[in-house]
């Protein structure tokens, strides 16, 4: 199995929750990718998608891609794309559109002010699980839910989660660890 992690806006992968999963995972024999997205400088879904050709090859039916706040529009456009369809994918704190903030609307706008072609996406992944948090301080839970809805996704509300991130006291994430066991199981109705 394969999974690659991506991080969000003014994010890295040696962040949050992100080195504990990929550990995690590797020791079930995983093969784990996590890319360094430019992010705030140069921070734009060109530059993006530039860095992501690197992992490209490695997307396929064996394959899961789990990604934080900024990180699941980002998924939707490696979806939409893509020639190879994934496994699964994780959302986590996702959005699409303006979170009515300024500190992160003008540097996500490439990712999530466009439109999506739903049915493509979905076409190249048969299964989403989108996590959301009752006390989310920069994504608003509607956003997330909405997100959720327009995939026909799994919806898991965390209460207390704050943004899923370090400041929020998430260095592991065990609830997410075992959704991807589940959905990865060979005796799951979806691997």
């Amino acid at each position: 199995m394969i999974a690659i992690i991506f991080h969000g806006a003014y994010g890295a992968p040696h962040e949050h929750w992100v080195p504990w999963l990929k550990k995690e995972l590797e020791k079930r024999g995983w093969q784990v990718f996590t890319p360094k997205f430019p992010t705030p400088e140069g921070q734009n879904l060109k530059n993006w998608l530039k860095v992501f050709e690197e992992f490209e090859q490695y997307l396929g039916p064996e394959t899961i891609l789990i990604g934080h706040s900024l990180a699941p529009a980002f998924i939707l456009t490696v979806l939409e794309k893509s020639k190879k369809p994934a496994l699964a994918s994780f959302l986590i704190a996702g959005f699409t559109g303006k979170i009515n903030d300024p500190r992160f609307d003008s540097i996500n706008e490439t990712f999530v002010e466009r439109k999506f072609a739903w049915e493509k996406i979905k076409s190249n992944c048969r299964n989403f699980v989108v996590f959301a948090s009752d006390n989310d301080p920069y994504v608003p839970g509607q956003k997330t839910g909405e997100l959720a809805d327009r995939l026909d996704a799994e919806f898991i509300l965390v209460r207390g989660a704050g943004h899923f991130n370090s400041k929020a006291g998430y260095f592991r994430f065990p609830l997410l660890l075992e959704k991807i066991l589940i959905v990865t199981s060979p005796s799951s109705p979806i691997s």
